[in-house]
């Protein structure tokens, strides 16, 4: 069970938190019937969000658990990872291996096999491959970021299928990251230093308007780090890696509301490890993750039935393993892998999305409709020289998900607000002699109502459709050791979501001091998952060898006497009759002018209905606040990063996901705008040097690691 002392203090932080919201909404009710000074565009939920519904709305006044994470906020953490990032977004937390660069995201307890559908300037990421981690990662660094969107939640129906635990849209760096308005051309370099492994980054980037019709961006950023050590000082080995990568922009408007724009995004990472433990066989890894995407939109006031935006796209990842060695268990070496003999993982995922919204209003009813489809295509190529079990962990086959959607966005005065939306969902799945497919439609309502200025609240039901990945259904083998089986299940049935989502925004300004401004988001949210897709141990008991490397064949003459010695069940995909997922988010965020703070509080359980038994990838309970004060006209930032982890201790036996225990991380950060030109930044990450794990990862996180960038930039008006 959670440790009683910190899961208490969890909830009584986010009851806090829920009270101060009340509080501050009470007062603002009195402040709100004054005038309002124009709100101040620094905090983060006033920044503009598509997710939810596909159509540009503040991300305080979706209807739904919707977050964004600015650029601002990216270069104040200087993070080295994505999830240095996603940890202060409330519901969400991440999956990895520090020994390898890749990033696994988790929503209310869902991840893994695009129950997460995660968006690289609108294309889809769906590299994956089979172990002791998270099965479906994506490449990409946080240098190369420029902004982040979330829904949390089977809510963003139009966003392509599968999507039960929500969508994370990455926007990439763009022009409007390094130029002011007035701005033609520029670069931007960056040069950063740490300790603790982390060695160097360089960001250089560049940009020009040629004229009004074109603007053309490009990024370069190199990033080397060292093997860290943990809290303890220990060093973890194998958690450096290199980055090289290369970032394009395109943008034309050859007509007035015309625009097309193209993406080329490269990257290549190279590191090292023994698997996601650093106790398995030892492989060099070489990354390479391109996304290509190539779009074209029309917009004009005057012609308000026609919105209409179009985006292809082609991603591919290739991994390629070479065995170095195996002298942990030797069960490579025994199977006659050689160094130099290698693995290769590739998915390439190309697809498309068109979409349309008309504005026009019947009567006293105003109506965003948005109709259009999508579709992705999928092919996994596994090639295994070295032992066998990534080609059959990793199975190769195709997939196609495809799908279209109708949404009524409708408003009556400026109370009430209806959002109604339909989505078609088809799939077909095929490798070897296997082969499925299945549709179905699914529904999304939601009542949005104003009964006080400033105050909005909100009811959602929806369902969400995801189809089983080419592992789930495919995979087929013998686990290194216990040598025991895992089986394929071509008889797998997708998922459904069936989510229903209550919440209440809250948006006010001049509460305390001229020109403030208050936003929060609270929510709490019931989803049940019929159909849940989970591994399960399967049939009669049987005796594998003790010593890896010997065949199991030889258990079948001489089972239970030596070495035959270890009892084992085969494993296989199975439908969960259904897995029941509940609990509360809150979101706020306070900007005075001369300073900020910000908190953000997670609680979600999450369990097999049937058995009661809790699911692996629910996360414990995490508060986390951010307060920072501003000097010198605005030019210096100063301030502090708190993050409080409950434990989580009921984890069942024979699991490899680790019972961890409650922790809290300080974090102190600076920036200082010397001039227009040159920007300083420091931080000094868990400055009270804290041994952690953090859930669902391996391997201990960083301890004190102290980091500083500067960037100039050189530009022509």
């Amino acid at each position: 069970m959670p440790s009683p002392r910190v899961s208490l203090s969890c909830r009584s932080v986010i009851a806090a938190g829920v009270s101060l919201l009340s509080i501050a909404a009470a007062q603002a009710q009195t402040a709100a019937r004054l005038p309002a000074a124009p709100l101040p565009e620094l905090v983060s939920l006033d920044t503009i969000s598509v997710t939810t519904t596909k159509t540009e709305e503040r991300a305080i006044d979706a209807l739904s658990g919707t977050s964004v994470v600015t650029r601002e906020q990216i270069e104040r953490i200087q993070p080295s990872r994505l999830s240095d990032v996603l940890r202060d977004v409330p519901g969400v937390t991440t999956q990895e291996n520090q020994n390898d660069p890749a990033q696994a995201i988790n929503i209310r307890g869902l991840q893994d096999f695009g129950r997460v559908n995660v968006l690289v300037d609108g294309a889809r990421q769906n590299f994956q491959t089979s172990g002791h981690s998270a099965n479906g990662v994506f490449y990409l660094d946080p240098e190369l970021v420029g902004g982040i969107d979330i829904t949390r939640g089977p809510t963003s129906t139009i966003y392509g299928s599968g999507a039960i635990g929500g969508v994370v849209a990455f926007r990439t760096r763009s022009i409007d990251d390094i130029l002011n308005p007035d701005e033609r051309a520029g670069v931007v370099q960056k040069q950063g230093f740490g300790t603790n492994g982390q060695k160097f980054l360089n960001s250089t980037s560049m940009g020009a308007r040629i004229g009004e019709g074109a603007d053309v961006f490009g990024q370069f950023v190199y990033r080397n780090n060292d093997p860290y050590r943990d809290g303890m000082g220990t060093l973890v080995r194998d958690t450096g890696n290199e980055l090289t990568s290369g970032l394009a922009k395109v943008n034309l408007r050859p007509a007035e509301g015309h625009e097309i724009s193209g993406t080329a995004l490269l990257q290549n990472f190279d590191f090292t490890n023994n698997g996601s433990s650093n106790a398995g066989a030892r492989f060099a890894n070489s990354v390479q993750a391109d996304t290509y995407t190539l779009g074209y939109r029309f917009a004009r006031p005057e012609t308000p039935l026609i919105d209409f935006s179009a985006k292809g796209y082609y991603t591919t990842t290739h991994n390629t393993l070479t065995f170095l060695n195996d002298s942990a268990s030797g069960v490579y070496g025994n199977l006659g892998v050689k160094a130099g003999n290698r693995i290769s993982y590739d998915i390439e995922t190309s697809g498309f999305d068109i979409h349309n919204t008309s504005r026009f209003d019947t009567w006293a009813l105003s109506h965003a409709l948005t109709i259009g489809g999508d579709a992705v295509f999928d092919r996994v190529k596994t090639t295994d020289n070295a032992g066998g079990f990534g080609g059959a962990f990793t199975p190769s086959g195709q997939r196609t998900l495809a799908g279209a959607f109708i949404q009524d966005e409708v408003r009556y005065g400026s109370w009430l607000r209806v959002i109604g939306a339909l989505r078609y969902d088809h799939y077909d799945l095929s490798g070897g002699a296997f082969r499925s497919s299945g549709d179905r439609i699914s529904p999304k309502i939601t009542v949005g109502v104003t009964p006080l200025p400033g105050i909005e609240l909100y009811g959602t039901y929806a369902e969400g459709y995801r189809a089983p990945s080419i592992t789930e259904t495919l995979v087929q083998g013998i686990h290194p050791f216990p040598a025991f089986n895992i089986l394929p299940n071509p008889t797998l049935r997708p998922e459904v979501a069936h989510n229903i989502e209550g919440g209440v925004n809250l948006k006010y300004g001049d509460i305390f001091t001229p020109g403030d401004s208050f936003r929060a988001k609270a929510n709490v949210f019931q989803n049940e998952v019929d159909d849940f897709i989970n591994i399960s141990a399967v049939g009669p008991t049987y005796f594998v060898p003790a010593i890896p490397g010997i065949p199991a064949s030889i258990c079948a003459r001489i089972p239970g006497r030596f070495p035959c010695v270890i009892p084992v069940q085969s494993f296989q995909y199975l439908n969960v009759a259904q897995a029941e997922l509940s609990g509360v988010e809150l979101e706020g965020a306070y900007d005075w002018g001369s300073g900020f703070v910000s908190v953000a509080a997670t609680h979600t359980e999450g369990r097999d209905k049937a058995t009661r038994q809790s699911l692996l990838t629910v996360a414990p309970d995490r508060v986390s606040g951010t307060i920072g004060l501003r000097f010198l006209e605005n030019s210096l930032t100063v301030g502090s990063r708190l993050t409080f982890v409950d434990s989580r201790l009921n984890v069942p036996a024979g699991a490899t996901i680790l019972k961890t225990k409650d922790y809290g991380l300080v974090d102190f950060f600076a920036s200082y705008q010397v001039n227009d030109r040159v920007k300083a930044d420091f931080i000094l990450q868990n400055a009270f040097d804290k041994r952690y794990t953090q859930y669902l990862n391996l391997l201990q996180s960083p301890g004190l690691t102290a980091k500083a960038a500067i960037s100039i930039k050189f530009a022509t008006r």
